[in-house]
């Protein structure tokens, strides 16, 4: 008898599978990197702002992670997805795991993060696929909403005083070079990456403008997230975020 096929035996599927995946890491891994930050803001209102943002990716994880599983066919739920894979395993790009450092480099990541984010749903709205189409017109509302929060604090510190000036340079210069990898093709998908370069391009580099910013000129670009190629930082991010689950498998409320 014959073995089942694995997922690399179904070339239909891979595609899909692995465009999928890698959005629900994406999502997965901000919104850990995210709360981190509650109880730690520099305000109480901006506390919660945060925890919220994180709920919003967690949210857009959950379904993204679903979906994937189905596709996968291989029994894996989004619990599983989330938990029971140790780092190479995750195709989420390097921005998402970077650590949080300080509050401008935290609104650096989610300005990029969120201007990439906002055309993606919102193409993958009118895309084919029901499902991601259903998911997209979710989620291209929230990340509105989470651009415009990065663009207001980065306006903010940008045009602020010298020091905020300073600080908030220095995260998106941190940052810049990460922004490369979010456009890289990925075979089968139903949203090409590069075609949202341009719509992104143009909302950053206007919000760095009003923010008295310089968009850094870097040729350095890594990358390999969405090959399973971390940094030192997932490993730990994840012993955090799956030390529970891996303690008391198959645990229920």
């Amino acid at each position: 008898m014959r073995a089942p096929q694995s997922r690399t035996e179904t070339a239909d599927v891979s595609g899909p599978f692995d465009f999928t995946l890698a959005l629900g890491d994406d999502a997965l891994i901000a919104a850990q990197r995210l709360a981190e930050w509650t109880t730690r803001a520099p305000e109480m209102e901006e506390d919660i702002a945060l925890a919220n943002i994180a709920l919003d990716q967690l949210g857009a994880a959950r379904l993204l992670l679903s979906y994937a599983g189905e596709l996968e066919g291989a029994g894996r739920d989004e619990d599983a997805l989330a938990y029971l894979r140790d780092d190479r395993e995750f195709r989420n790009c390097l921005l998402v795991e970077l650590p949080n450092g300080d509050f401008a480099v935290t609104m650096a990541k989610l300005l990029v993060l969120s201007a990439y984010q906002l055309p993606l749903y919102t193409a993958l709205a009118g895309c084919a696929d029901e499902r991601l189409a259903a998911i997209g017109a979710k989620t291209r509302k929230e990340s509105a909403y989470h651009l415009d929060h990065a663009a207001l604090w980065v306006r903010r510190l940008g045009d602020g005083t010298e020091e905020s000036h300073r600080r908030m340079q220095a995260g998106i210069d941190q940052v810049w070079p990460y922004a490369q990898e979010l456009f890289a093709a990925q075979p089968q998908a139903p949203v090409d990456p590069a075609s949202l370069r341009a719509d992104f391009d143009a909302t950053v580099s206007a919000v760095l403008a009003e923010a008295t910013l310089t968009v850094p000129d870097s040729a350095w670009a890594p990358a390999g997230g969405r090959d399973g190629l971390h940094t030192e930082h997932l490993s730990y991010l994840l012993a955090e975020m799956q030390v529970l689950h891996r303690a008391h498998p198959g645990a229920r409320w």
